[in-house]
This record gives C-alpha cells, structure tokens and sequence, in this order.
C-alpha cells in the first residue's frame, strides 16, 4: 500500500458493542480452540503473529503459546482501555515474546511484511471499510504467510423457542450495527472481501458456536441481557432513535426468559477465511 494511503486511513465506524463488563464476560471466554480452529494448523513455533482486534488478549495469549519457543504475537486494539486487560492476562499466564499496542485495521504501524500469520476475530463486522481492511492486513504478511478472518453472521443467528422479542432484538442489532458503519452479517461476506482485496488463494470455512445446556443458556443469555440495558450498544440504540429503554428492557426480558427454557438452543454461526499471501 502507498505510504500516503497509509497515513491518510483512519476508521470510520463506531465500535457497536463498547467494552462494559458484559461485552467483556463475552469476549474473556474466547480462546484459540474455541474461536481460531481453523487456524492452528498454521501455527508452529519461531512465528511472528499479529492478532488484530485482540479485545482482553484471551485468543493472543493462547496464540502465544502456541508459537513458543521463539515466536512473537503483538496484539494490537483500537481501545487503550482493553489492552491494559490483554496485557494482564499475559502476565498472569508468564508469557514472553508478547507485546500489546494500540492501531486502527486500516493504518497499522507496521512495516511491509512484518509478521508470518496476521489473524483477525471478530473485526471485519465492526469497520467502515473491510475490504481496505484486508488490504492493509496483506501489506504487513510475509510472502508465503497467511491472514486469517472470523466473523460471526448475526442474519443466520437461529435459535429455539422462537420469541418475537428476540426476533426484534436481532432486528434492532442489525439496525444499530449498520448504522453505526459495520456490516452484522460479515461473515457470509468475508471470501468476497478478501477477492476484492486482492487475495487468489482463499480457503473458506465455516464453524459454529451453540450454546443449549443449562450452564449456557444462562451465561449467553445472561450477557446478552445485560448488554442489552447497560452497554455501549443499548446507549447507541437509544441515542440513534433505534429503540426507548423500555423495548430494551423487553428485550432483556426475553433472553431470560429464553434462558430458562429447558428447551433453549442457540446457535451463532461463523464465516472463516485463511488467504495464503
């Protein structure tokens, strides 16, 4: 990428989720097995890794391990605030080679062909503009590494009991999502983004989360309760003329209630994709 267009690419969307406690109870859960599996058989030590969107640095950290003795990870986040949660979260697990820094996807301060794999979960969704995105994520690879992508799909988000709440919450979501300059439905998107970056040699996956014991059902639905009255997310609803407080307690009724539901299920499906450079 020309150095200008480098300098002159900054984000244009706002982050939908925030990072209140109940995005976070989310985010702290996500590991490499549970979140990256399509990626581990890239991994091998003495790599350099860049994990781009890193949020609390669970993922990193595991990716840190995974290429040790002698790799590196940076993990980079456009919220300061975070990284002091990532950056402890190494600490805590006695992790060398890792280090942590603030970046925007579309302008990261790093040289050309920088690092061996630059992985990504959960960003694409969230920018303004994912094809530049990707773009930039291609300048920082090394000839012969991968860059690697996934993205939830909240169109194909499906779950039982139906509850019309819930079918407005996915609405609502949506509305607000797209408002803000991201795309809730990145993932059925991401091998179309990644041609129009530019990449031939894209495999393309997808995985799911499910959620549907009792112990899960109480968590995801708890988290997603409580993001629904108290985050980022609910103030962006609200502030945007998207819903009152009221349909937002409603609808944090409804995910209790689905909780409940001895017959609750939940499936989130991904869109993955590993583009060799």
């Amino acid at each position: 990428m020309p150095e200008e267009a480098v300098d002159t690419a900054r984000e244009t969307a706002v982050y939908t989720h925030g990072h209140h406690e109940s995005v976070l109870r989310s985010h702290t859960w996500r590991t490499a097995r549970n979140s990256a599996a399509y990626l581990l058989g890239e991994l091998r030590p003495g790599l350099a890794v860049l994990d781009v969107g890193c949020g609390p640095g669970t993922i990193t950290a595991d990716l840190a391990a995974l290429v040790a003795p002698g790799g590196s990870v940076t993990g980079v986040d456009a919220a300061e605030g975070v990284l002091r949660t990532a950056r402890a979260t190494a600490e805590e697990r006695g992790l060398d080679g890792v280090r942590f820094d603030v970046a925007d996807v579309h302008a990261l301060p790093f040289p050309d062909d920088s690092f061996d794999v630059v992985h990504a979960h959960q960003v694409l969704q969230h920018v303004g503009d994912p094809v530049r995105a990707l773009r930039e994520l291609r300048r920082v690879c090394r000839p012969g590494g991968v860059v690697a992508a996934r993205d939830s799909d909240y169109g194909a988000f499906t779950w039982y009991p139906r509850s019309p709440a819930l079918d407005g919450w996915l609405e609502l979501y949506r509305t607000v999502a797209r408002a803000n300059g991201g795309e809730p439905d990145a993932g059925r998107r991401l091998k179309s983004w990644a041609r129009a970056a530019g990449f031939t040699d894209i495999t393309a996956t997808a995985t799911n989360w499910c959620f549907a014991t009792p112990e899960e059902r109480a968590w995801w639905s708890g988290l997603w309760a409580d993001r629904t009255t108290a985050s980022g997310y609910a103030r962006l609803a609200v502030d945007g003329g998207h819903a009152d407080e009221a349909r937002l307690a409603a609808i944090a009724d409804a995910w209790r209630a689905w909780g409940a539901d001895e017959d609750g299920w939940f499936m989130v499906p991904h869109g993955e994709i590993l583009c060799r450079v």
